[in-house]
């Protein structure tokens, strides 16, 4: 589900915390930051659990709405199409997902039945729902279609579900996207010959980035007065105390990297910490950092301290 840039944000987010914290014991911090990373798990199964939950929730109140008193005659005889879509049965019985919410505890919408509530009302009153409930009949691929677009321009973007994930856990505000793009991919994927399918994602795509991840972390806190030195005299218009945290951050970070991963390509590297600074950092930050970086470039050619394995790595 990760890729390189996303470990490299959480790497930096543990080591901002980490000074923020004033920690120094690099043990408690790699706990945190796989901790971190692995929570992203949970918040995939909370999104995806959300589609369940807002059929649940519908399911109960047409069954409710039967048993009134005075029901109406559409009480009586409900437009069940929503909750017999094929693709949302599919998905609230596939055993991968049924067994990965009670291993991980997840029953965030039965404490927060609330936020299943809004989003089902702004499902109902969206010309996207309106549209699917006249039809008299749909295949599985329009189901599909339909749950796919119900989650991509509602769910997904729903400002007050954002707000409760942010607040659950403050590290999840930048998974998010992550999460809910992954989503979208499982979900074009699944294929009504294979209901069983394994839905639940790895969390990376290697156990290459996963080391990639701990190293990152360990030589960057562990050699980070080392690579301090590299750009600070290189900086003679800016005070230490001037230079954004972040900014310190990524660029220890990447010269990390252009001295102690030499499969990395210096332009791979430059490149996603430029971005990185760019998103996270201040609007001059990248344009800065890039000057660094290339000056720090050529001195470590002119020095042979890039020791890059392989062709094209430079």
């Amino acid at each position: 589900m990760l890729n390189r840039r996303h470990i490299r944000v959480k790497v930096m987010q543990t080591i901002y915390a980490m000074h923020q914290n004033g920690s120094d014991s690099i043990e408690k911090e790699e706990k945190f930051l796989l901790y971190s990373i692995d929570n992203i798990i949970d918040l995939y199964l909370i999104m995806l659990s959300a589609l369940i939950e807002i059929k649940n929730k519908e399911s109960e109140f047409i069954e409710k709405s039967k048993l009134k008193h005075l029901a109406t005659s559409q009480e009586r005889n409900p437009n069940t199409k929503f909750i017999n879509n094929s693709f949302l049965e599919l998905l609230c019985n596939n055993n991968s997902i049924g067994i990965a919410l009670v291993d991980r505890k997840i029953n965030n919408w039965t404490l927060n039945d609330d936020y299943v509530l809004i989003l089902l009302e702004e499902i109902k009153k969206s010309e996207l729902y309106i549209q699917y409930m006249s039809l008299k009949k749909t295949s599985f691929d329009e189901d599909q279609k339909f749950i796919i677009n119900l989650f991509e321009e509602i769910i997904a973007p729903n400002e007050k579900l954002y707000d409760y994930l942010e607040d659950n856990k403050l590290t999840w505000v930048d998974d998010i996207p992550v999460v809910n793009t992954y989503i979208v991919k499982q979900l074009r994927q699944i294929s009504a010959n294979k209901p069983d399918a394994n839905l639940i994602p790895k969390l990376f795509k290697d156990t290459e980035d996963k080391e990639f991840a701990i190293n990152l972390f360990r030589k960057t806190v562990l050699n980070e007065s080392e690579l301090a030195k590299e750009f600070i005299d290189k900086t003679p218009n800016w005070d230490t105390e001037r230079i954004a945290e972040i900014d310190t951050i990524v660029l220890k970070m990447a010269i990390c990297e252009f001295l102690k991963f030499p499969s990395i390509p210096v332009k791979v590297t430059i490149n996603e910490y430029l971005e990185i600074a760019k998103e996270y950092s201040t609007p001059k930050s990248s344009i800065f950092i890039n000057g660094i970086l290339d000056n720090l470039v050529k001195e470590f050619q002119i020095d042979n301290k890039l020791n890059k394995i392989g062709r094209g790595l430079m």
